[in-house]
């Protein structure tokens, strides 16, 4: 009989993951309430023909396929296998497991646009799935926190988004992280002064890289795709400019500011800029950076992106304006704008630094003892008298002996023991102890409500 195991890039989580994971995801979603985003859920599965298209090529490989109901080879021929897996997909799988929640959510979009009020603003929590490479902080299925809003092109919303982030992080206790900030179109406008135009879709897909692999490599695959040296010596000058957020933008409306795209893009960026620091109760970490490209193909706009300061771990949050997403559906003109949570890498972020609460061990309050027949009845009427007070209480199932209650207690975590015997059941009071400081009292059952109920 051979072990069980879990595939590559997935995992289980026990209690405690839960509590902690639960933790980030109910701070977030709180975060999304107070700005004003609605719940919504998609399906696990797309249609591929949902998926692919909108992530680029190495995107569209990261897909999950789910092989067609029943007889799935019945439609295919020898041809097919020699074709390759272009030919042969097509006919064995129509159905993907999502890549992320922003093209689903655009599907959605489209298919409700009669039900729904513009702007629309929607929050979504959700497992996606990659075919990537599992390593630190990257895995095969992992769960995204999604907030967008969609039918408005107003830069306004891309300010929201910036006060967002920062009011997540700020609300799990976050504070060492940077928010990176660009536009795509400066980087368009930046292909056109360098003397590529139409060759953005590339540009933004080296540039992308560039924090891994380094600007001489990204350089050398940009001359493979075509790039002239000339143009590449340019671009090296372009994304190397230094100084502060506002120094950037002069310096680049003196290269770029003349050209369409780079002056709207450099509108928006001095917009965000402008009026991010008027959010006073935060401490703003926005940098504008030319070298943050975000390879996903829809972004038209303004792009963000979070990396953690003080813990090795790639982006944990990211997202961007996308000007015609629903376009590829058949609603055209309906611009947008989004952020993602990697609730996952936040997870391993927050574990590393120590950032979770230490009472997220247990959702359990009170554990009542149980000594037999005798004090059941008044065990089973404080147990429910507890829970009808919003206190989470359990009751010990067995008649065992206090050590072993006494240990349960200890391993869940549990705050309080509240000791029933005979002398506390007949005298219809409760030995409240404290598991962490050790002390104990004998309080009425009105008492005991009144020290727990917060």
């Amino acid at each position: 009989m051979s072990k069980p195991g879990l595939p590559r890039g997935t995992r289980d989580f026990g209690p405690e993951q839960m509590f902690r994971r639960n933790y980030i995801i109910d701070n977030i979603r709180k975060v999304f309430e107070r700005y004003g985003f609605q719940p919504l859920e998609t399906p696990s599965m797309e249609n591929l023909s949902v998926l692919t298209g909108k992530y680029g090529n190495e995107g569209d490989q990261l897909l999950f396929k789910v092989l067609n109901s029943g007889d799935y080879l019945s439609k295919t021929s020898g041809d097919d296998y020699a074709a390759g897996s272009k030919s042969l997909t097509p006919k064995i799988s129509n159905k993907g497991l999502r890549y992320d929640l922003t093209v689903p959510f655009a599907r959605y979009v489209v298919m409700h646009q009669n039900d729904i009020t513009f702007p629309f603003k929607r929050y979504q929590i959700q497992p996606v799935w990659r075919a990537d490479n599992p390593q630190k902080g990257r895995y095969r299925e992992f769960y995204q926190c999604d907030a967008d809003i969609i039918g408005t092109d107003s830069t306004l919303s891309d300010l929201e988004i910036v006060w967002l982030i920062h009011d997540v992080y700020k609300s799990l206790g976050l504070g060492d992280f940077e928010l990176k900030m660009n536009n795509r179109r400066i980087l368009t406008a930046i292909s056109e002064y360098i003397g590529e135009p139409g060759k953005e879709g590339p540009l933004c897909v080296a540039i992308d890289k560039l924090d891994k692999i380094g600007l001489e490599s990204v350089i050398t695959e940009l001359e493979r795709s075509g790039f002239s040296s000339k143009s590449c010596e340019l671009l090296s000058e372009v994304i190397q400019i230094k100084g502060s957020n506002e120094e950037k933008v002069d310096k680049l409306m003196g290269l770029i500011g003349d050209l369409p795209n780079g002056e709207r893009g450099l509108q928006d960026v001095s917009f965000i800029l402008g009026h991010a620091s008027s959010k006073k109760d935060i401490q703003l970490k926005l940098d504008f950076d030319l070298t943050l490209a975000r390879g996903l193909s829809y972004y038209t706009g303004t792009i963000f992106e979070v990396k953690p300061t003080s813990v090795k771990m790639g982006s944990i949050t990211g997202g961007g304006r996308y000007d015609d997403l629903t376009g590829i559906f058949g609603l055209n003109g309906v611009s947008g704008t989004g952020i993602s949570f990697g609730i996952d890498r936040i997870y391993d972020v927050m574990l590393e630094l120590n950032l979770f609460p230490e009472e997220q061990s247990s959702n359990t309050k009170v554990l009542i003892t149980n000594f037999g027949e005798k004090e059941l009845d008044f065990s089973l009427k404080v147990l429910n008298d507890l829970r009808s007070a919003g206190i989470s209480t359990e009751i010990y199932p067995s008649n065992a002996k206090m050590k072993k209650q006494f240990n349960y207690a200890n391993k869940r975590g549990i705050p309080y023991v509240a000791v029933i015997g005979s002398e506390e059941a007949s005298n219809q009071t409760i030995t409240l102890k404290d598991m962490v400081s050790g002390s104990q009292d004998q309080l009425g059952l009105k008492e005991v409500l009144e020290k727990l109920v917060v």
